[in-house]
């Protein structure tokens, strides 16, 4: 393929992906602008709701598990050219994002529901902090790469790689996972937490444990003895706890 077609397609799946991320706030917060959130959507009886829910959540789960692993990564670029392989791993995402927003079942009931305003804005706050934290530590390690577009820009320009280099920027000093911490927090703070809601985020939190297991090997397995000590010293998800000895 020519390097200028990678690159646009590149752009494209990017574009999908900022989309799939902007709709994926909304849906979470269940905004009533959205045409559908976690709280509007499909109907069907408990049982249908909670299967069709808790496959789409496991989908999510896979995709994102086993696409971003090495051994996955070695297979499918001897199908699709190397530098969108990052790409076409957004492009799954977006349309296994589609899939969960088109086909999710909202389930009745209320587990709390903050009526102080001052406690509301407060927890709004902290829903917006998390998905700013989530973008900010994106940027904080290389954005364009993680989404793809460093790798169809070097391919277009002719230029190579540079070598993997274990940075710990801003955040990456206080906690491993930046990122998680972010979305934990977009996920969980809500001032009306519904049985949706919950089920969701529960979802979500699920895979974020299972996943950095694989991905933590993963670093161990680029980066060595330098992440092994990295682990000891910062925490996980918080500051100071989830340290491996």
């Amino acid at each position: 393929m020519g390097r200028l077609f990678l690159m646009l397609v590149s752009v494209a799946f990017y574009s999908a992906a900022v989309a799939a991320l902007v709709f994926l706030i909304g849906w979470v917060g269940a905004f009533d602008f959205m045409p559908l959130t976690v709280d509007k959507g499909r109907e069907a009886p408990l049982t249908t709701a909670l299967a069709v829910n808790i496959a789409l959540l496991a989908l999510f789960g896979l995709q994102h598990s086993v696409m971003a692993r090495p051994g996955f990564k070695a297979g499918w670029t001897k199908i699709i050219p190397e530098p969108i392989e990052r790409s076409f791993y957004l492009l799954a995402t977006v349309l296994v994002l589609g899939a969960l927003f088109h086909f999710w079942h909202p389930i009745e009931g209320v587990l709390w529901s903050v009526q102080n305003e001052a406690a509301r804005v407060a927890i709004w706050t902290v829903f917006w902090a998390g998905w700013a934290i989530l973008l900010l530590s994106t940027f904080l390690l290389n954005h364009f790469e993680l989404f793809g577009l460093q790798q169809a820009w070097q391919n277009l320009s002719g230029k190579q790689a540079a070598p993997p280099m274990m940075r710990t920027p801003l955040f990456y000093k206080l906690v491993r996972h930046p990122l998680y911490t972010g979305f934990f927090l977009g996920l969980w703070a809500t001032p009306d937490m519904t049985y949706s809601h919950a089920l969701m985020a529960a979802g979500f939190t699920v895979y974020i444990v299972i996943g950095i297991s694989y991905e933590e090997r993963d670093l161990l397995g680029v980066f060595g003895e330098q992440y092994a000590e990295y682990r000891k010293r910062v925490g996980a998800f918080l500051p100071g706890i989830g340290k491996q000895t």
